[in-house]
C-alpha cells in the first residue's frame, strides 16, 4: 500500500491496480478476508468493504464453496513488448491549431516588466469587486444563467456602452462571453467556412489569427499605417467574408482608424456582403480627451460585431467579456454560446451588473485613467530625456501601452535587444511576435500600467543602457 489516504482506500487502490496491470492474473484466487486482514494487520471489516467494492466494480467474483477470483473482463495483461506508438488520428481543426506560446521562463525574475500581458490591478477596483461579489452570492445566483447572459448585466452594459462608447443598442443584442477570445471563436464559427478569406491587421493580435486559421479561414494580413488599416486595399480581396480591426487603438502600434476610413470600411462591408469584427480591447482609456466613439456606433447596416473586454478595465482573472451583434445574428450567437458552455458565471455577472448600474464602475475607471495618464506622462518624459531623437514614440493617446521605434538599430537586432534588456532586469516585447512577416523596423511595445512613475524612469534608464550596449 502507498500510505496515501485511509487504509481501506489504500488496499482498494493496491488490489485494483494489481488486477489492471496483470500482476493478479485472470482466474487468480484472492485470500479469504480473515487471512488477508491478519497478514496486513487490518480489521476484517476493512477487507470486507474492499472486496464488496471490487465485486460491485466487476473486478472479482465469489464462487460459493470455492473462494473469490479475479474476473477475466477486469484485466489487461502487461506486455513485455508494447506496440509501437501510433500517430493520433486528429480532426482537421486539431491539425490547424497553432502551438500555444510558452511564457518566458525568466519573466518572474524581472524587476521592471513592461510586457503588455502583465496584469495591472487597481486596489480600489479590487476592493469594489470583492464587495460586489459578496453581495451577488445570494440564493438566487446558483442556477444556470441564460446562455446570452443575465438580463440585468445586459441592460447595465447597454447604458454603459451608450455613455462611454457611443453605441446605442438593444440589450438583446448583447451576449456575455468568457473574454474576447471566446467572442472571436464564436464569430469565426458562425461567419466563416473553411476556405473563406478573413482580413487581419499586420501587425496584429496573434490569438485572433490563430483562431481564424483553426476554423479553416484563409488569413490575409494587411499592413497598417498611421491611420490604421488601409481600406482601399480591401479591393484586392472581393471574396473576403470578414475584416478584423482594432480601430480605437490599433494593437500593437496604437494607430487610430481615421473617420474617413471607418466610413469606407462600413461601405465596403455593405457592398461585399461581409462582416467587420471590432476588437475594442482598451477603448475605455483615452488620454487628453474622451474616448473615441466605437466603430459600431456608425454601423447602420448591421455589419459590425463588437467585442468588449473587461480584462483591462477590471483585471484578466475576471473572464468576462461581451459581444454586440446585429439583430439578425443574435439567435445564432445565442445558440452557439449555449452549446459551448451553458452560460458564463452567474455570480460574477451579477457583481458586474451591480458595479455598472450603481455608477461605481465608471467612477473607478475615471480614477484608473488618471493614474494611467501619470504613468504615460512619466514614461514619455523619461524616453525623451534618455533617448533624445534616437527614437520615435507612437500610440500615446489611448490604452495602457505605447510603441517605441529605435531608428539606429536594425530590425534583426530585436532578439539581442530584448535579451540585453532582460539582463538589465527590464522585460520588453518586440513587435515581431505580432507580425506575419519580418518587420522592417525595430519596435518595442512598452506597457506603463503596472509600474510607478519612479520605476518607469528607472526602467527607461536601464533600457537606454541596453540600447547603447548594442550600438
Amino acid at each position: 500500500m502507498d500510505g496515501d489516504g485511509s487504509l481501506q482506500s489504500q488496499l482498494l487502490r493496491a488490489l485494483r491496480g494489481a488486477m489492471i496491470d496483470g500482476r493478479l492474473s485472470v482466474g487468480a484466487a484472492l485470500p479469504p478476508t480473515r487471512r488477508l486482514a491478519r497478514t496486513l494487520g487490518l480489521a476484517r471489516n476493512t477487507v470486507l468493504h474492499v472486496y464488496e467494492q471490487l465485486t460491485a466494480e466487476g473486478f472479482i467474483r465469489g464462487r460459493p464453496g470455492a473462494g473469490i477470483f479475479v474476473e477475466a473482463a477486469a484485466t489487461r495483461p502487461m506486455r513485455e513488448n508494447p506496440a509501437p506508438t501510433r500517430v493520433l488520428r486528429l480532426s482537421c481543426y486539431a491539425r490547424r491549431l497553432a502551438p500555444v506560446d510558452a511564457p518566458a521562463a525568466n519573466r518572474d525574475r524581472l524587476r521592471f516588466d513592461l510586457g503588455t500581458g502583465v496584469a495591472s490591478v487597481a486596489p480600489a477596483m479590487q476592493s469594489a469587486w470583492r464587495r460586489a461579489l459578496i453581495g451577488a452570492a445570494d440564493d438566487t445566483a446558483f442556477d444556470y444563467p441564460p446562455p446570452a447572459g443575465l438580463q440585468e448585466l445586459r441592460t447595465a452594459l447597454s447604458g454603459y456602452l451608450a455613455r462611454r462608447r457611443g453605441i446605442r443598442v438593444d440589450p438583446m443584442q448583447i451576449l456575455i462571453v468568457a473574454g474576447i477570445q471566446q467572442g472571436i471563436d464564436l464569430a469565426a464559427r458562425l461567419l466563416l467556412d473553411p476556405g473563406d478569406i478573413a482580413i487581419v491587421e499586420e501587425p496584429g493580435y496573434g490569438g485572433l489569427r490563430d483562431a481564424l486559421r483553426a476554423h479553416g479561414a484563409q488569413v490575409r494580413p494587411l499592413d497598417v499605417d498611421a491611420d490604421g488599416l488601409p481600406i482601399e486595399r480591401l479591393a484586392q480581396y472581393p471574396e473576403a467574408r470578414l475584416v478584423a480591426v482594432t480601430p480605437s487603438h490599433q494593437f500593437p502600434t496604437g494607430a487610430e482608424l481615421s473617420l474617413a476610413r471607418r466610413v469606407a470600411l462600413l461601405e465596403w462591408a455593405e457592398r461585399a456582403d461581409a462582416f467587420v469584427l471590432e476588437d475594442d480591447y482598451d477603448g475605455e482609456f483615452r488620454h487628453g480627451g474622451r474616448p473615441l466613439p466605437a466603430l459600431k456606433s456608425l454601423d447602420r447596416g448591421g455589419r459590425v460585431i463588437y467585442l468588449g473586454s473587461l480584462s483591462r478595465a477590471l483585471f484578466p482573472a475576471v473572464r468576462l467579456g461581451y459581444l454586440v451583434v446585429p439583430h439578425a445574428l443574435q439567435p445564432h450567437f445565442v445558440r452557439a454560446k449555449g452549446l459551448a458552455d451553458r452560460g458564463s458565471p452567474a455570480i460574477e455577472q451579477r457583481a458586474l451588473a451591480d458595479l455598472i448600474s450603481s455608477g461605481r464602475f465608471e467612477r473607478l475607471l475615471l480614477a484608473t485613467a488618471k493614474h494611467l495618464d501619470l504613468r504615460r506622462t512619466a514614461t514619455i518624459g523619461a524616453m525623451k530625456e534618455l533617448f533624445a531623437d534616437d527614437v520615435e514614440i507612437s500610440g500615446t493617446t489611448a490604452g495602457m501601452h505605447l510603441c517605441l521605434t529605435l531608428r539606429h538599430l536594425p530590425a534583426a537586432s530585436e532578439g539581442a535587444l530584448v535579451a540585453a534588456a532582460e539582463r538589465a532586469e527590464v522585460g520588453v516585447e518586440g513587435i515581431s511576435r505580432y507580425c506575419e512577416r519580418p518587420p522592417r523596423e525595430l519596435r518595442l511595445l512598452l506597457s506603463y500600467a503596472q509600474l510607478s512613475p519612479q520605476d518607469l524612469h528607472e526602467a527607461m534608464r536601464r533600457l537606454a543602457g541596453a540600447v547603447r550596449s548594442l550600438l
